[in-house]
């Protein structure tokens, strides 16, 4: 009787613990691992269907899992710092373990990995854009002048502005993007921002850190960029409209330069054709947040 108790406990405990996989999401990253003679699999294809079937399992147990971004050179790295053996399989699970508090990860939500690959990666460029966009802010320092810190206030700044564009906007689902191109390396960020039932904003936190960090970015540096958003709600035609970075604030655009910028081909300059039930339209005015000088030494 104590044994089948003592079973029972272990079954409850195993669903207590919260398991992370840490996921190769491609075939070049796959390979790189096969260099280790512990890692068993020789097929991604393979390895993808046991590591779905493996996700299925512990969910009908009732277990949780999370799913992170395992990167090979990431791993040999971290093998090199602390010194444990790359090819034994206790050390890529120390590292996995690692990656849950670190770096990018998702929740097993039962969805097909088809589907959840994606998002996984969207989550690790989001990442690394913020890491990225963070370290070039901090790299900044303080003001000459006055001794500000020049990051802080364009972070300060760039809130400010997010948080005016989101009160002027339309009630409905909230698209925007905001690109910055005169960094080392263009950046592009994206916010989805809804509305609940009470008219309160939902923003997803990590979404609106990376945003506004990019945004802030491109004020303190003063580089060429843009802001555009897109609203739809059901029953309306979408909206859409946006501005461009302009010394340390947003210059709006006229309705024709939305449009020129929606239907025209990135790559080639070709123009493309205007959705149907779409209307590009100039921003509202943001009042003095828009225009108003922040740090201007």
């Amino acid at each position: 009787m104590a044994h089948t108790d003592h079973q029972t406990m272990r079954r409850v405990l195993r669903r207590e613990i919260a398991g992370t996989i840490g996921l190769l999401t491609d075939e070049h990253d796959f390979r790189a691992m096969r260099r280790y003679r512990s890692f068993a699999f020789d097929n991604h294809t393979t390895y993808l269907e046991q590591v779905e079937a493996l996700l299925k399992t512990r969910a009908s147990q009732g277990s949780h899992t999370t799913l992170a971004l395992f990167d090979p050179q990431e791993y040999a790295d971290f093998c090199a710092e602390t010194g444990l053996d790359p090819d034994i399989p206790s050390t890529r699970t120390r590292f996995t373990a690692e990656l849950a508090t670190t770096g990018p990860s998702l929740p097993y939500d039962g969805r097909p990995l088809t589907d959840l690959v994606p998002d996984l990666i969207d989550e690790a460029v989001r990442q690394a854009t913020w890491e990225y966009a963070s370290t070039l802010l901090a790299r900044l320092g303080a003001c000459a002048t006055c001794g500000e810190d020049i990051g802080r206030a364009a972070f300060t700044r760039a809130s400010s502005l997010l948080l005016r564009i989101l009160e002027t906007a339309r009630p409905g689902h909230r698209h925007l993007v905001c690109s910055v191109s005169g960094t080392p390396e263009p950046l592009v960020s994206v916010l989805h921002a809804d509305e609940d039932a009470n008219g309160t904003t939902e923003l997803d936190e990590a979404e609106a850190l990376e945003f506004t960090t990019v945004l802030a970015l491109g004020i303190a540096t003063q580089s060429p960029g843009g802001l555009v958003m897109r609203t739809s709600t059901p029953g309306t035609t979408d909206t859409i409209y946006g501005w461009r970075l302009r010394g340390d604030g947003l210059e709006p655009l006229t309705a024709g330069e939305v449009f020129d910028a929606y239907c025209t081909d990135v790559e080639s300059g070709d123009l493309i054709s205007p959705e149907s039930d779409v209307d590009y339209t100039a921003p509202p005015d943001l009042g003095e947040t828009g225009t108003a000088p922040g740090h201007t030494h």
